[in-house]
């Protein structure tokens, strides 16, 4: 590395030299520092990242961090994951030795956390707290992982927050009929409503659907990649997880509207996205329904909770379900327990005929 003046501009710069993994031989250089110690001192850091010593800052770290595990993740986990580290995070440990950190520093910083209240009183939920505990945590377990830290200091001061019980609202079927039959003024509306509703697809699922996805004839339609819009870009990614690849039977009623619908878009492409809309959207969409069908309002995901409530009460099994909706069978179980109100009931009734029944 060398440090330079730029006379012109009465700045310093720094010139640094480097092998890469691949053993070939790099440059780069930062410009504009204000003074030569500020140059020297970004020259040191930059040697640290290099060679992955831990005497680096925690604002070092995390650029290391980002470029060993953005690629590895959706574009949108990233966003969020980020989003916390960037303002939860960094603005308390960026410039502290990541190796000088202790439990007991995490601790205050959690009471900071814990402390904040907004504008109108209220403090941070149980929920987004445990969400920013695990941003912290996931990066000091990188570095105990990878990079020879002793240990993680936000492990050893225990988490903050709890996991959120997801609230699941429900519509009957005949509320769902309402709330259909006001959407059919907007055709594009309706269809992705139906689609929703039938298939119990997650919304991300649904916008990112092209003609091709659906087989007319086998009266199936394919889920194999999600849509999310961000910073003004339509990104098309892989599912959700593994499990979500999956390839669903369509009741025939629903096969014909989709025909339908299709024929209204004229001469659209195999590959092009029949909903050309965004999440926002089916939120407007849904909550000007529900205001118009004089039922509940309800999100746009709680649909796929109606899909599952609706597939129990027709009596299917929780494997048949958990292969429809891209869910383990586990988490049908766990997530839906409570609308298997008969379960527990058939369950004694049952233990109860086994132990009268005599042995041969």
């Amino acid at each position: 590395m060398a440090v330079y003046k730029d006379n012109a501009t009465g700045t310093w710069r720094v010139i640094y030299r480097f092998t890469n993994w691949k053993g070939e031989r790099k440059q780069t250089q930062k410009r504009g520092f204000a003074t030569k110690r500020e140059a020297q001192a970004w020259e040191h850091e930059a040697m640290l990242k290099q060679g992955a010593k831990l005497d680096m800052t925690f604002g070092s770290f995390f650029e290391v961090y980002e470029a060993d595990k953005k690629q590895r993740v959706k574009e949108s986990t990233w966003e969020s994951k980020s989003h916390v580290i960037r303002t939860k995070i960094l603005p308390y440990f960026e410039n502290r030795k990541i190796a000088e950190i202790e439990a007991k520093d995490v601790i205050a910083w959690q009471n900071e956390l814990m402390a904040y209240r907004d504008e109108k009183g209220k403090p941070y939920s149980a929920d987004y707290l445990r969400t920013i505990h695990a941003q912290l945590t996931a990066i000091f377990n990188h570095a105990v992982n990878f990079y020879n830290l002793p240990y993680n200091p936000a492990r050893r001061a225990g988490t903050i927050g709890s996991e959120a019980v997801k609230e699941m609202d429900f519509w009957t079927k005949e509320e769902y009929l309402k709330f259909s039959e006001v959407m059919m003024d907007k055709p594009r509306s309706y269809y992705a409503f139906e689609m929703l509703y039938w298939c119990g697809m997650r919304s991300g699922e649904l916008l990112a659907l092209t003609p091709a996805d659906i087989d007319f004839e086998k009266q199936t339609v394919t889920i194999s990649k999600t849509f999310h819009r961000s910073n003004g870009r339509d990104i098309v990614t892989s599912p959700k997880t593994k499990k979500s690849n999956r390839t669903i039977k369509m009741p025939p009623f629903l096969c014909e509207e989709m025909q339908e619908y299709i024929k209204m878009l004229y001469d659209i492409k195999p590959d092009e996205r029949l909903f050309s809309v965004t999440k926002s959207y089916l939120s407007h969409e849904m909550e000007r329904g529900a205001k118009q069908a004089g039922v509940k309002k309800i999100r746009v995901h709680d649909l796929r909770h109606n899909a599952v409530s609706l597939l129990i009460n027709m009596g299917f099994s929780v494997l048949a379900m958990g292969e429809r909706m891209g869910h383990e069978a586990e988490k049908i179980t766990y997530r839906y327990a409570h609308l298997f109100p008969t379960i527990q009931t058939e369950m004694a009734e049952k233990l109860e005929m086994e132990r009268m029944t005599k042995e041969d």
